[in-house]
C-alpha cells in the first residue's frame, strides 16, 4: 500500500510541476521529460502469492493511427517471467528478488518508459490451497531442446528482451544433462552491428565459456570412458562394446551457422534434469546505426549442444525485422538485399505479413489484402505457412475454416474464413501469441527486372471493421561489382612541338562499376597507354652571320655561314592513367555517358636528343646539314599530367560489350585528343 502511494504521489508531483512554475529560489526548475519517467512497479502478497501492477505514462496517439496501447514482459528475478499486463507469482522462498519490468508502446509516438529494478521480498506466508494457477502459457510451441522470444521487435536506439529456453526432453532419455548454450547475433550481412548485448542474467548457475568456431564437435567415446557415462543415463544399459559418436552432420551445421554471424555469447549449463525447463534473460540494444535498414529482417539463432552423444543438438532461428515503431502489424520481406546477378524468373522471394487481434472481441474473419508491385509475377504466388494454419477454400466444406485468396488488377487478397481469433482485451485472454496470425507467401519476378527498389504493403480487415494498413517491405539490390576490361586506340586532333602532340597511341586496362547500373553511377579505371615514337623540334636557334670553317672532302679548308641550328628530341613513352572519379549514367540499355578527370604520370620514358644545322657555303655556294646524336635519356614515373574527359558509349552499357568514344583535354599541354574503346563488362 505504500508504495502504491508513493507511486500516486511521485505522478502527482510530475503532473504538478509541468503544469505551475516554480518559484526560482534556488535555480530555475528542471521539468523531467514524460518519456523518461521509467516504469513504476507495483506489488501486493495475499497468501503467498505476489500480484504485479504497473504505473505508466500516458500514451501519446500516433495521428491517424489505431488505439495506442502497452505491451508487458516482467522479469521476476528468479528465472522466471510473464507476458501478462497484471501477473501473479509465486516464489520459492523469502530471499531477496529483483523484479524488473520491460513495456512496450505500440501506436505510441514517444519511446518506451525506463526499466528500473526493483528488490522485493515475498514476506514468509504460504500460499494456501486455494490458490490461483499462476503458470505462464507453454513457451515452447515447438518440440525442440530450445527456443527463443522477444518482448518487441527492435527499434534502433531502444532495448529488446531475450528469453532463450531450453530444456531436457523427456525421450532423450537421460536423467541429468550437461552441455553448451550460445547465441549468434550479428549478422553479416549488415556492414554494422545490429545489436550491443547490454546485460545477461541467468538464474540456473549457467557459466560464460567460448565456444571456438574451429572446434571439433566429433568425437568418439571410448569403452573405457563409457563405464562412468552408463552410470548417468536412466533406463536400460547399452552393450559394453557399444561406442557413441557425436553427429557430424551438427558438427558442421555448428560452424556454418557461426560463420553467419559476427557475435556470439556461450553458457555451460549442469545438472538439467529429464523434463526441466530453464531460461536466460538478455538485454540487447538495437544500434542506431539500423535507422537506416528499418524494414530489414535479421535473425538471431540459438544452438542447444549438450554434452552427451545421446541428445541432438539443435538450433533455433528466429527472424526479426528493424521497425521505426512498434506496430502488431507488420510486412516483412526475407532477405530483402538481393544479388541482382541471380535475380530473374526462376527467383523466388519470400514474404510475411502478420497480424493481430487488439480488440475486446474474437475475429472471424480477417482480409490481408497485399500491392503487388509491377515487377513481381502476382500468378506465381505459392502460400508457404500461415498462423492459424488453415485448408485451401476449394477444399473446404461449407463454414469450414479456410483460406481463400482473391486476385484483382494489382493485389492479392488472403481471406481467413470462419476462425476464432480472440483479441487482445477479450476477458480471459491471457497468451498473446493466441491473439496473432500471419501469411507467408513465395512470389516469383515477371522477368529480370530493372535494378531499382521495388515496395509492397498490406491492408488488414479484421471482420467489418476499418483497414490497417502496415508498413511498406522494400526490396532492394546490393551495389554488387563489375569488372570491365578496356581497349583503346587514340587519335590526335593536332600536332605540335609536345611530347604526345600529333601521337597515335593504344590503350589498355581495367575498370570497376557497380553491377547493371541503372541510373547515375560512379567507376574507375586504371590503364596502360603507349605512344608510337615521334621526333619533335624543341628549339631553332638562328645563326647570325657565324662563320665557320671546316675540312671539306678533298681536304682543303671550306668556310660556311651557319643559317640555323635545331635541336630535335625522338621520344617513346608508355603513361600509366588512372581514373579516381568519373560520374556516368545508363540512359537505357545501349546507350551511356560520363564525365570524369584522368590523372597520368609516364611509366616509362626514353628520349634520344640530336642537333641539326644548316650550312651556307662561301666557296661553292649552296647549303649542306649537319647533324649530331646525343646519349638516349632515360625516366621513370615522370610527367605528371591531368586530363579532363567527356564521352559516350553504345552497346550493352550495363552489362556486356560496347563501344566507347571519349574525348580528352590535357591542362597542361592544352592537348586534346579522341580515343576510341572497346569496354566489356562483367
Amino acid at each position: 500500500m505504500k508504495g502504491f502511494l508513493f507511486t500516486i504521489c511521485c505522478l502527482f508531483t510530475l503532473s504538478a510541476a509541468a503544469q505551475k512554475p516554480l518559484k526560482p529560489k534556488a535555480g530555475p526548475a528542471v521539468v523531467l521529460p514524460a518519456d523518461t519517467v521509467p516504469a513504476l512497479i507495483n506489488h501486493r502478497t495475499e497468501n503467498g502469492i505476489v500480484k504485479f501492477s504497473s504505473v505508466l505514462r500516458p500514451l501519446r496517439q500516433i495521428a491517424g493511427a489505431l488505439e495506442p496501447f502497452y505491451t508487458y514482459f516482467w522479469e521476476f528475478g528468479d528465472g522466471k517471467f510473464s507476458f501478462e499486463e497484471a501477473p501473479e507469482h509465486i516464489y520459492p522462498d523469502d530471499l531477496l528478488y529483483n523484479v524488473r519490468l520491460f513495456a512496450t508502446n505500440s501506436y505510441d509516438d514517444g519511446k518506451p518508459p525506463p526499466s528500473r529494478p526493483k528488490p522485493l521480498k515475498p514476506g514468509s506466508s504460504r500460499p494456501v490451497l486455494a490458490a490461483v494457477n499462476t503458470t505462464e502459457p507453454a513457451f515452447f510451441k515447438s518440440a525442440g531442446s530450445i527456443e527463443l522470444k522477444t518482448n518487441c521487435m527492435p527499434k534502433p536506439g531502444e532495448d529488446m528482451m531475450l528469453v532463450l529456453g531450453y530444456k531436457n526432453k523427456r525421450e532423450n532419455g537421460i536423467d541429468r544433462l550437461n552441455g553448451t548454450l550460445s547465441v549468434l547475433y550479428n549478422d553479416k550481412e549488415f556492414s554494422k552491428d545490429n545489436f550491443e548485448l547490454i546485460e545477461t542474467r541467468p538464474y540456473h548457475g549457467e557459466k560464460k565459456t567460448v565456444l571456438e568456431k574451429q572446434a571439433n564437435f566429433a568425437a568418439f567415446k571410448t569403452v573405457n570412458e563409457e563405464a562412468s557415462f552408463y552410470a548417468s543415463l536412466a533406463g536400460p544399459q547399452l552393450p559394453k562394446n557399444h561406442q557413441f559418436v557425436f553427429d557430424e552432420q551438427g558438427t558442421a551445421l555448428i560452424k556454418e551457422k557461426m560463420e553467419a554471424f559476427k557475435s556470439s555469447e556461450s553458457w555451460k549449463f549442469e545438472n538439467l534434469k529429464a523434463g526441466e525447463e530453464r531460461f536466460l534473460f538478455l538485454q540487447f540494444r538495437t544500434t542506431p546505426d539500423m535507422l537506416k535498414d528499418t524494414n530489414a529482417v535479421l535473425k538471431l539463432t540459438g544452438m542447444f549442444v549438450p554434452d552427451n552423444p545421446l541428445a541432438s543438438t539443435e538450433f533455433f532461428t528466429m527472424e526479426l525485422q528493424i521497425v521505426a515503431s512498434h506496430d502488431p502489424n507488420k510486412m516483412m520481406l526475407k532477405n530483402s538485399r538481393m544479388n541482382f546477378r541471380f535475380v530473374g524468373k526462376k527467383k523466388q522471394l519470400t514474404y510475411r505479413v502478420r497480424f493481430q487481434n487488439t480488440g475486446k472481441g474474437p475475429a472471424k474473419k480477417v482480409d490481408v489484402g497485399v500491392v503487388i508491385p509491377g515487377a513481381l509475377d502476382a500468378s506465381s504466388i505459392r502460400i508457404l505457412d500461415s498462423k492459424p494454419k488453415l485448408i485451401m477454400a476449394d477444399s473446404a466444406y461449407a463454414n469450414q475454416s479456410a483460406m481463400d485468396t482473391v486476385h484483382t488488377a494489382d493485389s492479392v487478397h488472403f481471406v481467413f474464413k470462419n476462425i476464432y481469433l480472440p483479441g487482445m482485451k477479450q476477458k480471459g485472454v491471457k497468451d498473446a501469441d493466441s491473439t496473432m496470425g500471419y501469411v507467408e507467401y513465395s512470389i516469383g519476378f515477371k522477368e529480370k527486372p530493372k535494378k531499382l527498389p521495388f515496395k509492397s504493403g498490406a491492408a488488414i480487415v479484421f471482420d467489418k471493421n476499418e483497414p490497417i494498413y502496415t508498413n511498406r517491405a522494400t526490396g532492394k539490390y546490393k551495389m554488387g561489382l563489375s569488372p570491365g576490361i578496356i581497349a583503346g586506340y587514340g587519335f590526335p586532333f593536332e600536332s605540335g612541338n609536345t611530347p604526345f602532340s600529333g601521337q597515335k597511341n593504344h590503350t589498355f586496362g581495367l575498370s570497376l562499376a557497380p553491377y547493371a547500373p541503372q541510373r547515375y553511377y560512379w567507376q574507375v579505371e586504371l590503364y596502360a597507354s603507349t605512344f608510337a615514337e615521334k621526333s619533335y623540334l624543341v628549339k631553332r636557334t638562328p645563326g647570325d652571320g657565324t662563320i665557320i670553317s671546316y675540312a671539306g672532302a678533298d681536304g682543303r679548308k671550306q668556310e660556311a655561314r651557319i643559317s640555323y641550328i635545331d635541336s630535335l628530341n625522338k621520344t617513346k613513352i608508355i603513361t600509366l592513367n588512372l581514373v579516381p572519379l568519373q560520374i556516368r549514367r545508363n540512359f537505357n540499355k545501349f546507350i551511356g555517358a560520363g564525365l570524369g578527370t584522368l590523372v597520368s604520370l609516364n611509366l616509362d620514358k626514353q628520349v634520344l636528343p640530336s642537333r641539326t644545322g644548316l650550312l651556307e657555303l662561301l666557296q661553292s655556294g649552296g647549303t649542306t646539314s649537319v647533324s649530331t646524336s646525343y646519349d638516349k635519356i632515360k625516366s621513370s614515373f615522370s610527367d605528371f599530367q591531368n586530363t579532363l574527359f567527356a564521352d559516350v558509349q553504345l552497346g550493352k552499357v550495363r552489362v556486356g560489350p560496347s563501344i566507347g568514344f571519349r574525348y580528352l583535354f590535357t591542362l597542361q599541354s592544352a592537348d586534346n585528343r579522341l580515343i576510341t574503346y572497346l569496354t566489356w563488362k562483367f
